[in-house]
C-alpha cells in the first residue's frame, strides 16, 4: 500500500510499525523480479551492475565466477560517507523510504530483503548515516551503502542511542546477516531514498511551523493593537491563493476574543502583520507541491536496472535522478526562510515602542527605578537576525550547482541529498526564530494582562507559561529557547484546530 508523508513520519519516529504487504500476489511479484535477474544471468543477458562494472565501469564485463563477490564490493567502495552522522528519526525515515520503493516489485530483490528492512525499522536497529557524500544521481549511493552494510553486518549500527558493531547489533535481537544475491546491494544503493526520507521529515516540520507562523502573526497582532479587519475572509475570497486562504482562516480563528474588540491603533498595520497571510501561504502552498513530488518519489521504483517482473526484462534507465525532490526541497526551503524572515520583523514591532501600541521598550518586565537596568528581548533580536540572515543564505538553490563527477558518467546530477539536508537546517533556524517569538509574544502577554488578548495568545501563554516563566529580570534565555522547541517538538505549544496541515482542496 502506498505510503503517504505523515506514515513514514510516523514509523521514522517510531509510532507507527511497517511491513511488507503479505497479499500472495504481490510477493510472487516480487519473487518473480529477482529470478529474472537470476535467468537474465544464467543467459548471459547483459545486465548493469550485475553481470557488469558500475559507473562508468559498465565497460567491464564481470566473469560469473565473480558475479557473486559483486554484492559486497559494490557495497564497500562506497563505504566514503563522510561528516555528521543522522540521528535515529532520520535514519529509520531513509531505511523506511527504501523498503517502500523496492517493495513497488521492479527492482528485482527477494521479499526478504524488504522484510530484513521493516524488521530493522521496527527494532529501532538502524545504520549510522554519515550525511555527506551524496550528489544526488545515480541516486544516493554513499548514505544508502550504509542501508546495505547494515543487512549484510558490516560497519555500525545504532541500537536505543548506542552505537556498535553492526553484526552485534544483528545478533543482539536474533538476526542473521543476509547474504546479498546480485544486483540487491545496488537495488538498495541506487535510489533516492535518502533525499527523500530526510524530505519526509522536513515536510512534516515545514507544516508544523507553517501553523506556529499563523499563531504568532494573530498573537503579534494582538498584542500590538492590529487591525483585524486584514484577515477579513472576503480579501482572500477575491484572490483565493488556497494557502492564503487558509492562513488567514487560522488567523481570525485565533483572534477571537470574548470581549469587545479594542480600538485597532492603525488603519493599516505594517506589512510583516497584514501581509502575512500572503507569505504563510506560499508555504502552504509549497507544501501542498511537495507532497505530490514527495509521495510520488517515495512509492515509486528509483534504481537502476529495473526489472519488469512480468516479462523478466531488464530497463536500463535513470529512475535514480532525484531532480523532482531536488525541486520541491529546494522550494520548500526558500518558503520556510520566507516565513522566517517575517516572523523576525515582527520580533521588531513587538520590541518597538514607536510599533508595539505602548508596551516597553525590549518587553521589559521589570518594574520601579531598578528597569533601566534591565534590557528585555534587546540581545534576543539579534539573535533572531543572525538565524534570518543564515536561513536567507540557504536558500541558494542546491538543484542550480550540478557537478559532473565519476569519470563524467555521472555528468549531470541533482544534488538532492544536499537540498534535503539544507531544507532541514532552514527548519532548524526558523523553528528558533519562531521559539524566540514565541517568548516575545508571551511576554506581551504578560504586560497587557491575559484577560486583554484573544484566545490564540491566550491559549500559547498558558502553554508556555508551564515550562518558561516570565521574563521580570535580565537573564540567560538560551535555555527557554530549548525548552519552547521541545514543546514545538511534542506538539504541545496548544496551536488552537487544525493544526496538522493537510492539503489544501
Amino acid at each position: 500500500m502506498p505510503l503517504r508523508l505523515e506514515e513514514l513520519v510516523a514509523v521514522a519516529e517510531g509510532r507507527l510499525a511497517i511491513a511488507l504487504d503479505d497479499d500472495p500476489a504481490h510477493r510472487a511479484r516480487l519473487e518473480a523480479g529477482a529470478r529474472a535477474v537470476t535467468d537474465a544471468l544464467e543467459s548471459r543477458r547483459p545486465l548493469y551492475g550485475a553481470s557488469t562494472g558500475v559507473g562508468a565501469s559498465v565497460v567491464q564485463e564481470i566473469p560469473a565466477a565473480l558475479q557473486a563477490e559483486l554484492p559486497l564490493n559494490v557495497l564497500r567502495l562506497h563505504g566514503c560517507g563522510v561528516g555528521p552522522i543522522l540521528d535515529e528519526t532520520a535514519a529509520a525515515s531513509v531505511v523506511a523510504a527504501r523498503a517502500a520503493s523496492l517493495a513497488c516489485g521492479w527492482s528485482g530483490v527477494r521479499p526478504l530483503v524488504i522484510e530484513r528492512l521493516c524488521e530493522l525499522v521496527n527494532l529501532r536497529v538502524l545504520p549510522r548515516i554519515p550525511a555527506l557524500g551524496s550528489v544526488g544521481a545515480s541516486g544516493d549511493l554513499t548514505p544508502l551503502s550504509y542501508v546495505a552494510a547494515l543487512l549484510v553486518g558490516e560497519r555500525e549500527a545504532s541500537v536505543g542511542g548506542r552505537e556498535m558493531p553492526a553484526s552485534e547489533a544483528l545478533a543482539g535481537v536474533g538476526l542473521a546477516p543476509l547474504a546479498l544475491r546480485p544486483k540487491e546491494s545496488l537495488s538498495l544503493m541506487n535510489g533516492t531514498s535518502f533525499m527523500t526520507g530526510l524530505g519526509a521529515l522536513a515536510h512534516g516540520r515545514a507544516a508544523r511551523f507553517a501553523r506556529l507562523a499563523a499563531a504568532l502573526t494573530a498573537a503579534t497582532s494582538d498584542v500590538v493593537r492590529g487591525n483585524p479587519e486584514h484577515f477579513d475572509a472576503r480579501i482572500f475570497a477575491a484572490k483565493p491563493h488556497r494557502g492564503t486562504v487558509r492562513c488567514a482562516a487560522w488567523i481570525r480563528a485565533d483572534l477571537v476574543r470574548e470581549g469587545p474588540e479594542p480600538e485597532p491603533l492603525r488603519l493599516q498595520d505594517r506589512y510583516s502583520i497584514r501581509c502575512a497571510p500572503h507569505v504563510v501561504g506560499v508555504l502552504l502552498d509549497a507544501l501542498d507541491f511537495a507532497r505530490g513530488l514527495l509521495e510520488i518519489e517515495l512509492n515509486g521504483a528509483n534504481d537502476n536496472p529495473l526489472v519488469d517482473p512480468d516479462s523478466g526484462e531488464p530497463l536500463h534507465g535513470g529512475n535514480f535522478y532525484g531532480g523532482h525532490v531536488a525541486f520541491a526541497l529546494d522550494s520548500l526551503k526558500t518558503a520556510v526562510a520566507s516565513v522566517a524572515d517575517l516572523l523576525d520583523r515582527q520580533l521588531v514591532l513587538l520590541c518597538d515602542p514607536a510599533t508595539n501600541g505602548g508596551l516597553p521598550e525590549n518587553l521589559v518586565g521589570a518594574s520601579g527605578p531598578e528597569r533601566v537596568a534591565h534590557h528585555g528581548m534587546k540581545a534576543m533580536q539579534i539573535t533572531a537576525s543572525a538565524l534570518a540572515a543564515e536561513a536567507q543564505k540557504l536558500t541558494l538553490p542546491a538543484s542550480a550547482f550540478s557537478r559532473s563527477t565519476e569519470s563524467h558518467n555521472q555528468d549531470k546530477v541533482s544534488m538532492g541529498a544536499i537540498a534535503a539536508r539544507e531544507a532541514l537546517r532552514t527548519l532548524e533556524l526558523a523553528e528558533t526564530i519562531a521559539a524566540i517569538g514565541v517568548l516575545a509574544v508571551c511576554q506581551a502577554v504578560d504586560l497587557r494582562g491575559t484577560e486583554a488578548v484573544a484566545r490564540g495568545a491566550r491559549a500559547l501563554h498558558a502553554a508556555v507559561r508551564k515550562a518558561v516563566p516570565m521574563l521580570r529580570a535580565d537573564r540567560r534565555q538560551d535555555e527557554d529557547v530549548q525548552r519552547v522547541l521541545a514543546l514545538l517538538a511534542a506538539g504541545e505549544l496548544a496551536l488552537p484546530e487544525d493544526a496538522e496541515v493537510a492539503p489544501t482542496t
